[in-house]
């Protein structure tokens, strides 16, 4: 009883087979039929091939919210070089709210503010670099992926002994300001407070020393993070008057970055430049210096590494290999019925009429059994 059931079983699961097997004595194989198939063969290899480097490659995904963080700090790092002397000038942040945060962070260093061969080359790079990102934004999605592996953005030592006078100051270091807006400066004088806010002790400095000419290495915002670049940096302006104003007005967005690599909380920002003389007889009033006012935006951005994940790319594998097998074989199929259209209609190939023949062993196999005036 249990075998009889079996075998009905068995039956029944054959009768629902939906891939027939047929016999090889009923299959016929065609030149044809060999060239389309090994065409189909290497089509689904050379898409298989290249589906496997998609798989392996990554994308960049850009999710936007709110930003609630109002407790925490905001980190400044600043590496910027001014051609002065460093007893002239000083640099200090001022918030929205007339609160000074002490500079205590920064470093003043006597440097010469002429690049060396090296060092311009660094320099040229870098700006071309930023070029590129400007025309091309989806290359920061390569500088995204990259981070922690790409060469260092920072400045490199000299590579030889200046001879001249340290004639300029290189302030660098680092700043915790709260997330308001403000405005960080560099001008002539240390800064001292005072109850109404700050002044800097600039009447002992010669206006003929005056030169703002400047060179910002590094600026960004939040934890640093080697390979990113920040469009500020690499960027120079030198000075056309003594008493000249250079303003960066700056849009900072908080950025969640999570890779393969590492994840961190970091800062991206744009920014306008604007740079004027200044000169009260003519109306153009203010203070000589290098102004940065900063703003931060209200929403954050999440940048997040995705992967292909595995059951997809099978999927894709499928869909490669069925439909290739499926399109050539209707080709195959469309073509070879046309072949057999024409061939049919101007009696070609197969379809060609056969001459009829009798054969003699006295007389040529194809003379003809009657000649042309009906005689044997």
């Amino acid at each position: 009883m249990r075998r009889l059931n079996r075998k009905k079983a068995l039956n029944f699961v054959k009768e629902l087979d939906a891939f027939p097997k047929v016999p090889e004595s009923y299959v016929e194989t065609t030149a044809s039929g060999g060239t389309v198939s090994v065409l189909a063969f290497t089509a689904m290899a050379l898409l298989a091939f290249f589906e496997f480097f998609v798989y392996q490659d990554t994308w960049m995904k850009y999710e936007y919210e709110v930003d609630k963080d109002f407790t925490s700090k905001l980190r400044i790092n600043i590496d910027i070089t001014v051609a002065m002397r460093c007893q002239f000038v000083g640099a200090d942040v001022l918030d929205l709210a007339e609160t000074m945060v002490a500079s205590d962070g920064l470093q003043y260093e006597p440097v010469v503010f002429d690049l060396s061969p090296q060092q311009r080359l660094w320099q040229r790079t870098l700006l071309l670099i930023q070029n590129r990102l400007r025309e091309e934004h989806s290359l920061q999605d390569v500088i995204f992926k990259n981070v922690m592996k790409g060469s260092p953005t920072a400045l490199p030592p000299r590579e030889d002994d200046p001879t001249q006078a340290l004639n300029a100051c290189r302030i660098h270091g680092h700043l915790y300001v709260n997330k308001v807006a403000g405005n960080f400066h560099i001008t002539v004088g240390k800064a001292i407070p005072h109850p109404r806010g700050h002044a800097h002790l600039a009447a002992l400095v010669s206006h003929e020393t005056y030169n703002f000419s400047h060179r910002i290495d590094h600026l960004s915002f939040g934890e640093v993070i080697p390979g990113i670049l920040n469009p500020l940096d690499g960027t120079e302006k030198v000075s056309s008057d003594h008493n000249q104003m250079f303003q960066y007005f700056i849009t900072i967005v908080p950025t969640k970055l999570q890779t393969y690599r590492l994840s961190a909380d970091t800062h991206q920002y744009s920014v306008t430049e604007r740079e004027r003389v200044i000169n009260h007889a003519a109306g153009s009033h203010g203070v000589s210096g290098i102004f940065m006012k900063y703003d931060i935006s209200s929403l954050m951005v999440k940048v997040t590494e995705q992967h292909m994940p595995l059951w997809q790319f099978l999927v894709r594998l499928c869909g490669i290999v069925g439909g290739i097998f499926s399109t050539t074989g209707m080709l195959h199929s469309l073509v070879g019925s046309c072949v057999d259209v024409v061939c049919c209609r101007f009696k070609l190939g197969v379809y060609k009429p056969k001459s009829r023949t009798i054969l003699d062993g006295h007389v040529n196999s194809l003379t003809p059994l009657l000649t042309e005036n009906g005689e044997h």
